[in-house]
């Protein structure tokens, strides 16, 4: 089978100091995997290291995305190659409208392709999908994230997920600041979207097992320290669930 997602043997510091040891992960398309662990423990740092943060030195490993050198690639590339990664904290960036965003990352990604569409046809595509997730068109008129609830800013992330159609979707705490009516209609809109591009697949990386409740995973990694300590099926998040982190090491 070709490869579509391996981490092998990965390390990563950040100012001189080791936060990944080692990391092994293989992910096929259309799988849901969930990464759970502590905070602190460096799964934000994973994160950004395979989206290629300039922070995150790679000291050893490799990371191989549909049969090419995801390290050697800069992070616009690595999008175009059909990489997403939400942010933890989205930023607000006052002054750029939202709907502008979305056109030209939408270009960026998918202009050079098939998928390219004219003004028109964009606008035609990106109502499909605010009505898809059930979203309010006047948020395309807003700066981005400016002035966003929480909830606002993680379904402002879904619809770029929606929009760009990545192959893999890595999901950095996109429960984090919600309650459990906004986790279930981020997870009502992810379904969604994952329904439309059943060949997508997901690295859900959280602490919490709230989101779980409305989201199965295929395959459950127990982060901690660093690396990751024990793979398994879904049934893997009852155990965690019932003896805490601290019992795995």
């Amino acid at each position: 089978m070709k490869t579509f997602f391996s981490v092998k043997n990965l390390e990563a510091s950040v100012d001189g100091k080791t936060i990944l040891y080692g990391i092994n992960l293989d992910i096929q398309p259309g799988q849901v995997h969930a990464l759970m662990g502590p905070n602190g423990s460096g799964k934000s740092t994973l994160a950004s290291t395979i989206m290629g943060h300039p922070r995150y030195k790679v000291d050893q490993g490799s990371v191989v995305f549909h049969g090419q050198d995801l390290l050697a690639l800069s992070p616009d590339k690595r999008a175009q190659l059909g990489l997403f990664l939400s942010f933890q904290h989205a930023p607000e960036i006052d002054g750029v409208i939202f709907k502008d965003l979305l056109r030209q990352a939408y270009n960026a990604v998918h202009g050079d392709t098939e998928k390219k569409l004219n003004l028109k046809e964009f606008n035609q595509y990106l109502n499909k999908n605010m009505k898809l997730l059930g979203m309010d068109l006047a948020m395309l008129r807003r700066s981005i994230n400016t002035g966003f609830s929480g909830g606002e800013k993680k379904r402002a992330e879904m619809l770029q997920l929606a929009v760009l159609q990545p192959k893999l979707a890595v999901l950095d705490e996109i429960d984090s600041g919600l309650d459990i009516d906004a986790i279930k209609t981020v997870c009502q809109a992810l379904l969604a979207i994952k329904k439309e591009n059943p060949e997508m697949a997901l690295l859900i990386i959280t602490h919490n097992f709230r989101i779980f409740e409305f989201l199965k995973p295929d395959v459950v990694h127990i982060f901690k320290n660093g690396k990751i300590i024990k793979t398994g099926s879904s049934e893997l998040l009852q155990d965690v669930a019932s003896k805490g982190f601290e019992e795995y090491s």
